[in-house]
């Protein structure tokens, strides 16, 4: 693995070279702003309405994490599932446009240090998206009280998930040697895990996935939202936890498969 920091370097060089990385970065900021002075005003808003109606019981109850952080956390994790797919989606589709592919695979590294390398260079992508989430509820403790702990367990649950939509990125990315096929088949795998939920409940209630709903509560375990949620709520549990390294581990595992059948062909 000597090779890996090598690799991820080049990638994360790469990324900056091109504008997808300045245009995600800009329009991830403006976005982040625009959600988060909605999801204050809407705070505020009910404040107001609170107080004109004097319900002090209810305004005790008022929470800055349950009531703005939370709603605006959860926004965000839902524009992972488009920006992170036009991150990844020139991952390996690039070294097959510029014919460099076969050059990188018989150059002296391992199949595994390849994708971990590129991997990691889009994890380090994701944290600064991450990072740049965490400047705005960052304000809130210059002019409020909001958690810690929760804002902190909420930020965690962001980066998990970006990690794992990283690593079914890079998959995508593997497969297929255009980019723009290489975002939609990113960005349907992930539409998909939003889903499973859905799909779930009605194979359940319509008998089609069986008497005992094993499939049924398989595909509640395979959808993010199931696990994302709770640490958004400020909950942490292991069994979150290992869904995200089993999600991640295995996507990684189908794109060194992917990048490896290249050679048999």
């Amino acid at each position: 693995m000597r090779h890996v920091g090598t690799i991820a370097g080049r990638e994360i060089r790469s990324l900056f070279v091109s504008p997808v990385a300045y245009v995600v970065l800009t329009l991830w900021a403006v976005l982040g702003a625009v959600f988060f002075l909605s999801s204050l005003a809407q705070f505020l808003e009910g404040i107001a309405r609170l107080q004109q109606f004097r319900a002090f019981d209810q305004l005790r109850e008022v929470n800055l994490n349950h009531d703005l952080i939370e709603p605006f956390f959860g926004t965000m994790w839902i524009l992972f599932i488009f920006s992170i797919p036009a991150v990844t989606m020139g991952l390996f589709t690039s070294e097959k446009q510029n014919r460099t592919e076969e050059l990188l695979l018989t150059s002296p590294v391992t199949i595994w240090e390849i994708v971990i390398g590129k991997y990691l260079a889009v994890a380090a992508f994701v944290t600064l998206l991450v990072g740049l989430v965490a400047f705005f509820p960052g304000l809130l403790f210059v002019y409020g009280d909001p958690e810690l702990g929760r804002t902190l367990t909420g930020l965690l649950g962001l980066f998990l998930v970006s990690l794992t939509y990283a690593a079914i990125g890079s998959f995508a990315s593997s497969i297929t040697s255009n980019q723009i096929i290489a975002f939609f088949i990113g960005l349907v795998i992930l539409m998909v895990s939003l889903i499973l939920p859905l799909a779930a409940e009605l194979g359940a209630a319509s008998g089609f996935l069986g008497s005992e709903n094993l499939m049924a509560d398989l595909l509640r375990w395979m959808a993010t939202a199931e696990h994302v949620q709770p640490l958004l709520e400020g909950l942490v549990d292991t069994r979150n936890l290992v869904y995200f390294a089993v999600m991640a581990g295995s996507f990684l595992l189908l794109t060194k498969a992917a990048v490896e059948s290249v050679r048999w062909r």
